[in-house]
């Protein structure tokens, strides 16, 4: 397979603290990599490095060997790059039509303040956006409820339409950041039945996730990250088998 997204000696560094240091991986288009590692390994941080939340010290993000550092966010997602936040960021008051609309016009460069002149609410107007915004909801299987306010959603359906609007830019590689994050068993295996859907339809998922079951279960490569640097990467049964992947988990520092 292609490598589609290389990330090559990344750094970043707060207050004299190294967050992120000479991160490097090759992401593999069209399947699902993990990032994975202790709380505070710098895993939100390589995520808000790759999406242009934030700028690195040092180093270079690729993607289809286009050079990413130093755009802004909005370009770098025009690009290619979609993500998820661990922290849910819907617009509670419009619905579930409306929250994908919204990403789907950002895509095309426009303001909210022009969406909302266009008008283009579920209404049958705009032909393209509703099929785009139909076929990506019967995806995350939330097509029933596309006229539901966001704020009346299910917690589990609130993840599922955060990944919606993340698709709804039509990423190269698509970032998901702790999607099972606050689920039940019932929801998190939901969850990894949504992502290999997901997968199926041809798109690369980096995947950031707390829970090792989801992990193993839906990955075909992990990098281990440790301290802000690489310990470890491979296959999951490499990686669950790695005396150095063991020992970074030891002393209750739990992913």
């Amino acid at each position: 397979m292609d490598t589609i997204l290389e990330v090559t000696n990344l750094s970043k560094s707060f207050g004299g603290v190294h967050a992120v240091k000479s991160f490097s991986c090759q992401i593999r288009e069209g399947i699902i990599h993990s990032i994975i590692g202790p709380n505070g390994a710098g895993k939100t941080t390589i995520f808000n490095l790759i999406s242009g939340q934030l700028r690195p010290h040092s180093g270079s993000i690729r993607l289809r060997g286009q050079e990413l550092v130093g755009k802004p966010p909005n370009v770098i997602a025009s690009s290619g790059i979609g993500r998820t936040f661990q922290t849910l960021r819907l617009f509670k008051n419009l619905t579930v039509w409306e929250n994908v609309f919204v990403a789907y016009k950002t895509k095309q460069g426009l303001s909210l303040w022009r969406m909302a002149l266009a008008s283009g609410r579920d209404d049958g107007r705009d032909t393209e956006a509703d099929a785009t915004i139909s076929d990506i909801l019967g995806l995350l299987q939330l097509n029933d409820r596309r006229r539901i306010m966001a704020k009346n959603l299910s917690y589990g359906d609130q993840r599922r339409l955060e990944i919606a609007r993340a698709l709804a830019v039509k990423p190269s590689v698509l970032l998901l950041d702790e999607p099972t994050c606050g689920m039940n068993p019932q929801e998190a295996k939901d969850m990894i039945a949504t992502i290999d859907r997901i997968r199926a339809r041809g798109s690369t998922i980096v995947l950031v996730e707390h829970n090792m079951r989801v992990v193993m279960s839906v990955s075909q490569h992990i990098t281990v990250v440790d301290f802000g640097a690489v310990i470890a990467e491979g296959t999951p049964e490499e990686v669950k088998n790695s005396e150095t992947v063991i020992q970074a988990y030891l002393g209750g520092r739990k992913c």
